[in-house]
């Protein structure tokens, strides 16, 4: 699989400090990556450096294989800001219509771009009157402007509600189905558990994992919580066999390590008269991005 962005030993130094040190990673066509970090973690300088507006002190990337900030590369990437922002007197319409031409694809498809983002219906107001939700929906919709090899997403959903953070993450699926390489930055952790294909976490400008959900699970051995609603009268009983803890009068918990997992579903169900459900709960991103986030962690 070949890679559209290519990031090796990146290192960006802001006087003295290290902003990056050292960060190795790649994307594939049609890959989400979720780019995680505390404020200060290195996600935004790492997006700077990707788009050229800032250069390396060390290290090397390429977009499609060429450097950052040359015409190659900018006609291959796609950004997002958090904060972003357009003329407030020009139309939806207009804005995109100036982009869209700019990008040599002329107004053919801004139509359905507006539509595709939810901005049909305000497509010819002035974007002073736009609510944040709506600028942000009129930024991705610059994204899908000429189907981009690297789709760089800073906070795509802040000031989004519920429903159009779903859409959104929908057309980020469009994005890698059509081969682009989607690299989202982002602290809504529950979003991006479901909706990306790795995890990338920066600490202090380190890239401290980055893997699947899956192998960053394994490889942290966190314990998966078991819940155990017993029948009339046998939660006492459970408790004192398993070591576990009463919860809510009716139910027992306790948490085990990955290998013991089994043993453990197997050990309840040979307890059948007692009990009458088990509930499992793995360990979330949220379990994961605090291990790998702290200071010790390998």
């Amino acid at each position: 699989m070949t890679d559209i962005l290519s990031i090796d030993r990146a290192t960006k130094r802001r006087g003295k400090q290290l902003t990056l040190d050292g960060v190795s990673l790649s994307l594939a066509a049609g890959e989400r990556v979720a780019l995680l970090g505390h404020n200060g973690a290195g996600k935004s300088t790492l997006m700077k450096l990707i788009l050229g507006l800032t250069s390396l002190d060390g290290g090397e990337i390429r977009v499609g294989g060429t450097k950052p900030g040359s015409n190659a590369a900018r006609l291959a990437t796609a950004f997002l800001p958090e904060a972003v922002s357009f003329h407030k007197s020009l139309t939806g319409r207009d804005q995109l219509g100036l982009f869209a031409r700019l990008a040599g694809v002329g107004m053919t498809p801004v139509a359905d771009l507006l539509e595709r983002v939810g901005l049909a219906d305000a497509a010819d107001r002035r974007i002073g009157t736009y609510s944040k939700g709506m600028r942000q929906r009129l930024g991705l919709a610059q994204v899908l402007l000429g189907k981009p090899a690297v789709a760089l997403l800073d906070e795509p959903t802040s000031g989004l509600d519920p429903i159009s953070r779903m859409e959104l993450y929908a057309i980020i699926d469009e994005l890698a189905a059509q081969g682009t390489a989607v690299l989202v930055a982002s602290h809504a952790l529950t979003e991006v558990e479901a909706r990306t294909d790795r995890i990338a976490i920066l600490r202090k400008g380190r890239l401290v994992a980055n893997d699947t959900l899956a192998s960053l699970s394994r490889r942290a051995e966190l314990p998966t919580k078991l819940r155990i609603r017993a029948r009339a009268g046998e939660a006492d009983r459970i408790a004192a066999d398993t070591g576990g803890q009463r919860v809510n009068g009716a139910s027992v918990e306790l948490l085990c390590t990955p290998e013991a997992k089994m043993d453990q579903l197997r050990r309840f169900a040979a307890m059948s008269d007692a009990v009458e459900d088990i509930e499992m709960t793995p360990p979330r991103l949220e379990d994961l991005y605090r291990y790998y986030a702290q200071e010790d962690a390998q």
